[in-house]
């Protein structure tokens, strides 16, 4: 029977994407790490000889910690973080247990260098519709969930991309864009290996409303509207992405919980 200071790799598996996920801590040695670097999604690795030191950075907020077996050093930390007032477990056998299970794992070495309060830094064309608002809600839920994202003026962005330290997407000749009949949406969910089946499946409902492909799924229309009804009810780009996150968040739960549920009101026909 799991302890009530532990999460079981299926518990942990259901809030993965959620807005309410829990933060997970990463405290596996580097040894460990090194031998498959690959991070749960929405992971940031600490020391966990340090947590005395960053344990206050997660006051009021739901921690899971994750060390490579579940064993001293997770369940040490979130020991730590509890006596600091934290709402803090452990994972159930560690990593080797998420990876054994068959879980998502984002490799590190795709993940962008980190700024000095370790969030990534992204930058892109001012304006969004589609693939400037789905990548960044894809990086949150996903890949940083404190990632920070600067929207410029079209001219700008590589520059901004160089002086700030960020990095460029969804714009001509960068890594993270448009490849062939793809989207930048796609190129993330490939780079991060972020291929479940839900994902897949929004993955082709942005690609259809970001290149005018309609065709690829009947959600696309749908999307291409909202889409298109966000940027013409937000000038400030950053409002608009916090209000489109909603939008996302209720396309990815009906990707990965509801595509067979149907509206079946009324129940009877009249008369019958």
């Amino acid at each position: 029977m799991t302890s009530p200071t532990e999460i079981t790799i299926q518990q942990m598996s259901r809030l993965i994407g959620l807005p309410g996920s829990p933060d997970i801590v990463d405290v596996c040695i580097d040894e460990d790490f090194n031998a498959d670097p690959r991070l749960i999604p929405g992971s940031h690795r600490r020391d966990f000889r340090q947590v005395a030191s960053w344990a206050k950075l997660y006051a009021g907020r739901s921690v899971v910690v994750a060390c490579q077996k579940g064993q001293k050093l997770s369940q040490g930390t979130a020991a730590w973080l509890r006596h600091e007032g934290v709402e803090a477990q452990s994972l159930e056998g560690g990593v080797l247990a998420w990876r054994d299970a068959g879980q998502l794992l984002v490799p590190a070495a795709k993940l962008p260098q980190r700024d000095a309060e370790g969030r990534t830094v992204w930058v892109t064309r001012a304006r969004p519709k589609i693939d400037r608002i789905a990548c960044p809600w894809l990086i949150k839920r996903f890949v940083d969930p404190s990632a920070v994202f600067l929207f410029v003026a079209p001219p700008e962005v590589l520059l901004v991309a160089e002086r700030f330290g960020a990095t460029p997407f969804d714009i001509d000749g960068v890594y993270w864009s448009h490849r062939g009949e793809t989207c930048t949406f796609d190129t993330m969910i490939e780079e991060f290996a972020l291929t479940s089946p839900a994902l897949l499946h929004l993955a082709k409902i942005v690609r259809g409303a970001d290149t005018a492909r309609l065709d690829l799924a009947p959600e696309a229309a749908g999307l291409v509207a909202a889409s298109l009804g966000y940027s013409r009810m937000f000038k400030d780009d950053l409002a608009q992405l916090d209000a489109a996150m909603v939008m996302y968040d209720a396309f990815y739960r009906w990707c990965r919980d509801a595509t067979a549920e149907t509206h079946n009101w009324p129940a009877t026909k009249p008369g019958v």
